[in-house]
């Protein structure tokens, strides 16, 4: 069985996309991803052994240049660009394939939603977070120009809602799409890209699903990618040469709206007595002055530095939240977009970390929370939570995948 993993996204999409097709090809099934060709997810995949069928661009430069609006253009113009050069490159990675599973952009799931359509295949759409499937547990995510009506309380209501703002996003790109591929249109784009049975994989403690009659979800654990990759030499002697020191990494934000976070993270981190380590991400994070009390990062095992630090400070991201958790590091996050204020709120809830109010931090209000999460309550917390948090998700997905497929 060939089985075609699609996304579009940051390396949050592509690495547990990876990992499940590691999980696959240990069962026995062929995998390949369709992901966009950055040089650290081509990497990233040849580690985890899954061939890589490119995307239609390399998304770091295309995230940076959409969140800046270049060239001018409307969500909606954006989205179809988007969606009719991806329906081409997935078409081609399909080739030979059995199933297809898909998340990431919605843009993205929707051209392979016609994919499978169009091949008569399978198609299973998944979550990285709850925040994006319908439940009256859950406000849905706020979309830009879409906002939630003012003193509107009841969840029914936003999720009905999200329909109309969702069709008015991507609906006529998709009716374009589809009606070009002699498909038949579809009166709720939401629904028919996410469909009535969608998977989320994310660890049960970390982003419970409460059941709703709004959808059935099965949820499978969080995919994650082994790394036995051991730290550079240059930081396990700063490990070494003094106590734990604080990780301060924002991934692939480009963090538009916390331009000095080096500095103000680093001067955050120094106002706690701590030493810091500094992660480059797609921000181009650099060390403020020539003291050796930080240290720069690249790419590293994270599962193994985090399980070092006395704290991890991060944008809360879905695998950085789980990593961490998993570590059983502390965490404070300073959410900046989309997910991130969900993972941000239930790092607070379960008293794992803390949670900066709002994007934008100073030395101030970064020092505060790191301070709450560098309580000795706050670490032993997180250490109690960490054996809870599971590591099969990856494998669980994989058979409940192929049994779905081989059951018809």
């Amino acid at each position: 069985m060939r089985v075609l993993l699609s996304t579009f996204g940051s390396r949050g999409d592509v690495e547990p996309m990876a990992a499940l097709g590691a999980a696959l090809q240990a069962l026995g099934a062929e995998a390949v991803v369709c992901a966009p060709p950055d040089p650290e997810f081509a990497a990233l995949l040849t580690r985890a052994g899954v061939p890589l069928a490119p995307a239609f661009t390399p998304v770091r430069q295309w995230a940076a240049d959409a969140m800046a609006n270049r060239p001018p253009m409307s969500l909606p113009e954006r989205a179809a660009i988007v969606m009719a050069a991806q329906f081409e490159a997935i078409s081609t990675a399909a080739e030979g394939c059995d199933v297809v599973l898909t998340t990431g952009l919605f843009p993205s799931t929707a051209a392979a939603r016609c994919v499978a359509e169009i091949r008569g295949l399978p198609y299973i759409y998944t979550a990285y977070c709850p925040l994006f499937v319908p439940s009256e547990h859950q406000r849905p995510f706020a979309y830009p120009a879409h906002p939630h009506p003012p003193g509107e309380t009841d969840n029914r209501v936003l999720w009905a809602r999200d329909i109309q703002s969702m069709n008015a996003l991507f609906g006529g790109a998709y009716a374009g799409l589809r009606a070009s591929l002699g498909l038949p249109p579809v009166d709720n784009v939401r629904d028919h890209v996410f469909t009535d049975r969608p998977w989320l994989a994310s660890d049960p403690m970390l982003s419970p699903w409460e059941p709703t009659d709004l959808r059935e979800v099965v949820q499978t654990g969080a995919w994650i990618l082994p790394d036995d990759r051991p730290l550079p030499t240059g930081l396990e002697t700063f490990l070494n040469a003094g106590p734990p020191p604080v990780y301060v990494g924002f991934g692939s934000m480009p963090l538009h709206a916390f331009q000095d976070a080096a500095r103000t993270a680093i001067g955050a981190a120094r106002a706690q007595g701590r030493r810091v380590i500094l992660a480059h991400g797609w921000a181009d994070l650099a060390l403020i002055d020539d003291r050796d009390d930080c240290f720069a990062v690249g790419d590293v095992n994270q599962q193994t530095l985090f399980s070092r630090v006395a704290a991890v400070v991060h944008h809360g991201g879905a695998g950085t939240t789980t990593t961490a958790a998993r570590a059983g590091a502390p965490q404070v996050v300073v959410p900046q977009i989309a997910d991130q204020p969900y993972w941000a709120g239930r790092v607070a809830a379960l008293g794992v970390g803390a949670a900066h109010d709002g994007p934008t931090a100073t030395v101030e209000s970064l020092s505060a929370v790191l301070g709450t999460a560098l309580e000795p309550e706050v670490r032993a917390r997180a250490a109690a939570v960490a054996g809870t948090i599971r590591a099969d998700g990856a494998r669980v997905a994989a058979s409940l995948l192929l049994e779905s497929v081989r059951s018809g």
